[in-house]
């Protein structure tokens, strides 16, 4: 009750906000949450400081600040999303290559599509159906919540893409066999100590990077596309898709995943802003027998 309450009495209201007054409301979360309360800060701090060892204490500082500035803008465009239209989105967020992934699909190919959580990930990937032709699949973590999981869910397969739970992955891909689509895995969380994992460098730093984009690439031969997502402007994505690896089962154990974490790492470096620093993805550390990749 107190979530539905929440929901319709707070939630939903801002949904039909412009985002101009929706902006307006990052612009004070910005003030409140970081220049007051200083959420997560010293989780951001850190993560930033031993990701750039290179860099001034001003440098980390400006950095911090435009991260937090478009993670508070993160925050309602992702409450928007709830009431936009789909030529909004398409507007907002555009690929601007839809024919590499296209070009795959007229040759009758799935994918599997790679990516992290830079940008507004979820905004770009709720509206990618209306823009190639691949159908669309999105891995999640179910929310304990249920009426906060329905209602998330309901907002990002508006627009076609289909949402799969991350517990049934392998019987999700058995059941789309005969649809070509595009399985997105977010391949920057930080893995539990009961998953395998590929070791390698990562922003200076030793991390375990998540396998089963490239273990699904294999099993069923989809080629891997990295999408590159630039933010031009306020409220404004271009994506950019890059066929790292059109035949997987010919690649060497941790070619493909070492590959979209050099692209992922690249678009961190360029702008380091529009990362989520605010996880704390460096939490596994490497143990007894563990080893980096070797090319």
């Amino acid at each position: 009750m107190t979530s539905r309450l929440l929901y319709y009495l707070f939630i939903k209201p801002l949904t039909y906000l412009p985002l101009g007054i929706l902006y307006g409301i990052s612009d004070f979360l910005y003030l409140v949450l970081y220049k007051l309360v200083k959420y997560r800060q010293k989780v951001v701090r850190a993560n930033l400081v031993n990701s750039f060892p290179e860099k001034s204490k001003a440098e980390i500082d400006s950095i911090e600040q435009a991260f937090y500035s478009h993670f508070f803008d993160l925050i309602v465009e992702s409450v928007r999303l709830f009431g936009s239209s789909e030529a909004e989105l398409k507007m907002r967020n555009k690929i601007m290559n839809p024919e590499v992934m296209n070009a795959l699909f007229d040759e009758g190919k799935s994918i599997i599509l790679v990516g992290g959580h830079y940008n507004n990930w979820e905004t770009g990937a709720a509206i990618l159906s209306a823009q190639v032709k691949h159908h669309i699949v999105g891995i999640y973590a179910p929310l304990s919540n249920q009426f906060f999981n329905t209602e998330i869910l309901k907002s990002r397969e508006r627009f076609g893409m289909e949402m799969l739970s991350k517990k049934i992955v392998k019987a999700g891909f058995e059941h789309n066999k005969e649809k070509l689509t595009a399985t997105i895995f977010a391949t920057d969380q930080s893995p539990t100590y009961s998953k395998s994992v590929h070791w390698t460098m990562f922003l200076n730093q030793p991390t375990a990077v998540l396998v089963g984009s490239e273990v699904f690439a294999k099993e069923y031969d989809y080629p891997v596309v990295f999408m590159y997502v630039t933010k031009v402007k306020r409220g404004y994505y271009e994506m950019e898709a890059k066929l790292l690896e059109k035949n997987p089962t010919q690649t060497h154990a941790g070619e493909i995943t070492e590959k979209h974490t050099r692209w992922l790492e690249q678009m961190i470096q360029e702008t380091p802003q529009y990362w989520l620093w605010t996880h704390k993805r460096w939490k596994r550390k490497m143990k007894d027998g563990d080893e980096f990749y070797k090319s």
